[in-house]
């Protein structure tokens, strides 16, 4: 997939395209329904497969107080959208000048001059221009005139009732329900960052654990206990993770990720690592003291060990 970093980056020569704008946090179940009509359009009518998407959400700039908390980071999206096999992303910086652009300026240099769309797929609540003004309806008169089709996309609705969103993944990883968030990601659910020096009480106790720093990438779920993975440069080892502040002793920080990698002694300092989240075994309990708490841990290795066989 070729990363384009704004339409400048766009080749003069860029061919026809069937295109998807959105915010795609998360890249879920929703959004790799609209990929996978975008790929068969592209494939069909021999089109290159283009994803247009923002470097931030818009209400980042619109209404800071307002913005969620992004469910993967820009570098975790466009990851995530490279699996899935388009062709290309086009990363729109969200700034004023952009906030700014009447909805048919938009249109016309975004899609049909940059990238020569033949086709456009997008939700029906799809807004865009200064102010949302524009919506559907304009962007089907605009493709009438510049030969260009619009698709409107059904929700994915797993349940008939709920569509998949961002919102709804972002409340179940909040109340720390990891398998349905999974489920409407298509994907786990993980966090990404640099393995920096905790207290050591972990080693203390016989469970050594590689502590991401507080700048890590993706949504933290809720405080608990969990079975899931540590990746390190390609590698994968199955690990206890504990999220939170540690009750038992004073004076950790908030939403700490700890993993403690099964049956591995391995020197993490300082690497880049992928935390995944499988299953909650349990949440956030504060001991009476430390014995008490080692046999917690001895039960928690245990159930991630039966876990992910």
């Amino acid at each position: 997939m070729k990363t384009l970093n704004g339409v400048g980056a766009v080749p003069s020569d860029w061919p026809a395209s069937a295109v998807s704008i959105g915010k795609f946090d998360g890249v879920h179940a929703g959004h790799r329904a609209v990929i996978a009509e975008l790929e068969s359009l592209a494939k069909r009518d021999n089109l290159s497969a283009v994803v247009v998407t923002f470097d931030r959400h818009p209400l980042a700039l619109l209404s800071p107080s307002d913005c969620p908390t992004a469910l993967v980071s820009l570098d975790q999206k466009l990851e995530l959208l490279a699996e899935t096999g388009i062709d290309a992303t086009l990363v729109l910086e969200f700034n004023e000048a952009l906030s700014s652009l009447p909805p048919e300026e938009f249109i016309r240099g975004i899609l049909v001059t940059a990238l020569h769309a033949k086709h456009v797929l997008v939700g029906r609540d799809f807004r865009y221009g200064a102010r949302g003004a524009g919506d559907v309806a304009l962007l089907q008169a605009i493709g009438a005139t510049h030969g260009f089709e619009v698709h409107v996309i059904d929700d994915v609705m797993p349940d008939n009732r709920h569509r998949v969103s961002s919102t709804w993944i972002r409340e179940l990883l909040s109340d720390g329900d990891i398998s349905a968030a999974s489920a409407l990601l298509g994907h786990v659910p993980s966090v990404r960052g640099v393995v920096v020096h905790g207290a050591a009480r972990g080693r203390e106790l016989g469970y050594p654990t590689a502590n991401l720093s507080p700048e890590s990438e993706g949504l933290i779920p809720a405080d608990g206990v969990y079975a899931g993975w540590l990746t390190d440069a390609g590698t994968r080892y199955p690990a206890a993770i504990s999220v939170g502040n540690n009750p038992t002793f004073e004076g950790v920080p908030q939403k700490q990720v700890e993993a403690y990698v099964l049956d591995e002694d391995i020197d993490l300092y300082g690497h880049v690592v992928t935390v995944s989240f499988v299953e909650r075994i349990r949440g956030m309990v504060a001991f009476t003291g430390i014995g008490p708490l080692i046999e917690q841990i001895a039960d928690d290795v245990s159930q991630v060990r039966g876990l992910l066989k």
